[in-house]
């Protein structure tokens, strides 16, 4: 083993999850992939790999990816039980396989979730995620051009709690590592980044309403406090959003019992 400094090969074996279209039954192929650099990333030797397939004449493994570099959420599998692997704060395109020892047989399969059908291999439709977003994850008040930004001040505790919900870049991976194949963290942290705010607040109950309910729609599993969603997620997305969530998710029950109250008692 080299220094610090220097590049290591690794051999490894990889299990990896290979399914035609969603209408197929998959199954495990199993692939050998020497001389693997310790400074490649995670995709970047599954390229190697396909690489391999293509001048072997077989069907390379379909993976999403897109930025490479963190940000658009696009990348995403489950090595060895771990979304994204094993590294906290860090995406699959990060993940560099440095991680791993010489030898290590690796699983890789996609997001296991019946709200995200397997599109191929380890491509799977995260489209729920775009029509819960849909559904209320934005400001629809007119507000003109873009305002001076110290017309409305934002208190400063607000303002971080609104970036740290922000952070959220949609991977699924809080999803994949529930038991319950829960979207509560997504959610959460789509709403409250807007409902931390005064631009968002007319909106506040109606967007956690209906942003639930598309979830809901969409057949993603409830969230029953296990954790496993912050313990994956790559953004470190915190589950007090949830609570918070809930809240604002109760609070719009209240109101609508309220109106329902009024009414009857005028009538």
């Amino acid at each position: 083993m080299g220094g610090s400094g220097e590049e290591r090969k690794i051999n490894l074996t990889l299990n990896v999850w290979r399914q035609k279209d969603r209408k197929s039954a998959g199954r495990f192929e199993t692939y050998k992939a020497p001389g693997i650099s310790t400074d490649m990333s995670f995709l970047e030797m599954l390229d190697v790999v396909n690489e391999a397939l293509i001048l072997d004449n077989k069907e390379p493994i379909a993976f999403d990816h897109d930025c490479r570099e963190g940000i658009c959420g696009q990348c995403g599998v489950v090595i060895n039980g771990d979304a994204h692997g094993p590294r906290r704060a860090t995406t699959t395109c990060q993940l560099h396989m440095r991680s791993f020892k010489d030898g290590d047989v690796l699983t890789v399969e996609p997001w296991r979730s019946g709200a995200f059908p397997v599109i191929k291999d380890l491509m799977v439709d995260r489209s729920a995620f775009d029509r819960i977003i849909a559904a209320g994850g934005f400001v629809s008040v007119r507000t003109g051009n873009a305002p001076e930004a110290n017309d409305m001040p934002v208190p400063k505790p607000d303002a971080e709690r609104s970036m740290d919900a922000a952070a959220c870049i949609g991977c699924g991976a809080c999803v994949a590592a529930c038991p319950n194949a829960s979207a509560m963290l997504f959610v959460s942290a789509k709403v409250g980044h807007l409902n931390a705010l005064p631009q968002g607040a007319p909106e506040k109950y109606s967007r956690a309403t209906a942003m639930i309910d598309q979830m809901d729609f969409e057949g993603f599993g409830s969230c029953t406090n296990h954790g496993e969603c912050e313990a994956v997620c790559p953004k470190q997305i915190k589950l007090e959003h949830i609570a918070r969530l809930n809240r604002d998710y109760f609070g719009a029950t209240l109101r609508m019992k309220e109106k329902v109250d009024a009414v009857g008692g005028a009538g």
